[in-house]
Order: C-alpha cells, then structure tokens, then sequence
C-alpha cells in the first residue's frame, strides 16, 4: 500500500521539513502521496507535485484550513486512513500536536521521532535524550510515523510532475476553535533549518549580554540558540531554546558559547557537523562533543572573535 504524508505549509509555500520528510517516507515506499490540506493553496500543491519522490498530491482546498488546527486535520486524514500502511509528518511542533490524535483515533501506537528507516515496519529512534537508540518493529495495520527530519537530506523540489487530485474536507470539530496566530518576523534564518547557528547559556549572565552572540550571529548570517538554562533565566524567549524540550538542529556549524552541556542540550545538537565550544570551564561537558573547544571567557573571546570577522568583512549566505 502506498504512504500518506502531511504536507506542513502556510497557504503559500511548502515549510522545508516538509522535504525532508517525503525524502524519509520514500525510504518506506516509494509510493508517496501527499496531503495538502489548505485554503487558496494551490501554489502549495503545484510545488508538491513537482518533488520526484511523490506519486500524487491530495489537495483539499477548503476554508476549514486556513488556519492549521489539529482537530479538523485528523478527521479529513481519517477519512483517507485506510487507503495507507503509512501515515507520516515531521516530528516537529506541527507533528507533535497532529499525529498522536491521528494514531489515538485510528488506535495504533505511534512511531516518535525516528531516525532511519530499517524496513516498512522497523525504524530506529532516539531514547535517553539520545544516549541510546531503539530499534522499534510496528505490527499495526496503519503505522503512524512522525520523522526527525534533521535526520533526512531533504527531497529535490523540482523534476517531478504528479498527479494532483482533490479532496474532500472532513468533518469539523467544535471543540476548539482557531482564535488567532503570532508571530515572530525576523530576518534571521529559522533556527531548524539554518546552516549555522549561534547559542549562548547561562555563562551569558544576562539578557542585554545576548548582544554579543547577535553580533556574531549577523556577521555569519546564523540563527540564534540558546539553552533551556539561559531561556529559562529570561535572558532570550523559548521559542530559541535548543535541546531535548526545544529544538534538534544539524547545522554545518553549532558555535556554543557559555553553554556547559548538559545531556538535554546535547540531545538537540550533537549530531551538528562542526561544533566549536567556548567555556572557562575546561572540564565542561560541552568540550566532550566539540571538535573545536576554546577554553576562554567568553566576554574576552567573543569581541576578539567578532573583531576578526569585521576584518573579514564576509557575510555567510
């Protein structure tokens, strides 16, 4: 049978994950359908069934999804459910809140966060705050699968010309309704998708001290991290926050500063492809993970380093 994935989208654009996770459920099956479930989105669904690895897009253009809600998503996913062996979306906020009502309703147990696709019913998925890794074997009818799609190289999105066929919207819910959306614009890149990131910890001391990793962060065109210490002490809101409770990022380049490395951290950034760790501490776990480790205080090494770039003068894109 063929596999169903959750196109996450906001009406004019596919979000990256979204490529990611078609790469992962192509691992699976290679009969791929996505779902597009939207209001005015057919741009969404062209640019969809141009990627490769998808056989036909599903759109369900309806203004009953102009605005994501969980509740009205998992009945028109229902409705669709057993025409699959796989249901899949990302294992990120969007996925978080959608697939366990899916997989509660359909009464099958979901598959969380996997890493690699052994077979159609065996993946591989982090426990422990990714100290350890199990492999899971899925005997349910319906699997509910959500990816880590840092884990997966992202799909093409061009060379491909599916099907696109449309929908029917489900059945909407009174139990919650959508009251607003807000946002927060910046021009940085976003923190799960950008090749290099910044974070700063508790060694930062404060809020104001941030200035400092922004600095830095402006002049390699990063994103800015933080750990739950640091957010946790108001010094930058959560929505940075990387680690176990935030989020996994796998950029080229993590640069840690004043972040002493605590298992939860770790979990949301080892597996980034360069680290570099600055920490006054020389026995902080931190340095066990970095390929690059500056034992320094930081408010000498950042400006130091921030110099050097000014003479640089290089704007990473």
């Amino acid at each position: 049978m063929s596999v169903l994935l959750i196109a996450e989208h906001n009406n004019k654009e596919i979000k990256p994950f979204t490529l990611n996770a078609i790469s992962a459920a192509s691992q699976i099956n290679d009969d791929v359908h996505v779902l597009v479930l939207g209001s005015n989105s057919d741009s969404v669904a062209k640019s969809v069934s141009e990627v490769p690895n998808v056989k036909k897009v599903i759109h369900i253009n309806n203004a009953l999804y102009e605005n994501y809600l969980a509740e009205n998503f998992t009945s028109a996913i229902l409705k669709l459910s057993n025409n699959y062996s796989h249901i899949i979306c990302s294992a990120n906020t969007f996925g978080k809140n959608l697939m366990p009502r899916v997989a509660a309703l359909l009464d099958v147990s979901q598959v969380s966060d996997i890493t690699k696709v052994i077979s159609e019913d065996t993946f591989l998925r982090p426990i422990y705050a990714g100290n350890a890794f199990a492999t899971v074997k899925s005997n349910d009818k319906i699997k509910c699968v959500t990816i880590r799609p840092t884990s997966f190289d992202p799909a093409p999105s061009s060379g491909g010309s599916a099907e696109i066929q449309n929908g029917e919207p489900g059945d909407t819910t009174e139990l919650s309704k959508f009251i607003k959306k807000e946002e927060i614009k910046s021009d940085r890149p976003e923190l799960g998708t950008a090749r290099v990131v910044v974070s700063g910890g508790r060694g930062m001391q404060s809020g104001e001290n941030f200035k400092l990793i922004s600095a830095v962060a402006d002049k390699l065109n990063a994103a800015i991290g933080a750990s739950r210490a640091a957010v946790d002490a108001g010094y930058i809101t959560n929505d940075h926050q990387v680690g176990q409770t935030g989020k996994v990022v796998v950029p080229d380049l993590y640069i840690a500063v004043g972040i002493s490395g605590a298992i939860q951290h770790l979990a949301g950034m080892k597996e980034s492809k360069v680290i570099v760790a600055i920490n006054k501490d020389g026995e902080a776990p931190i340095f066990s993970v970095a390929d690059y480790g500056l034992e320094a205080d930081l408010f000498d090494a950042l400006p130091k380093f921030l110099e050097e770039l000014n003479k640089l003068n290089t704007i990473q894109k």
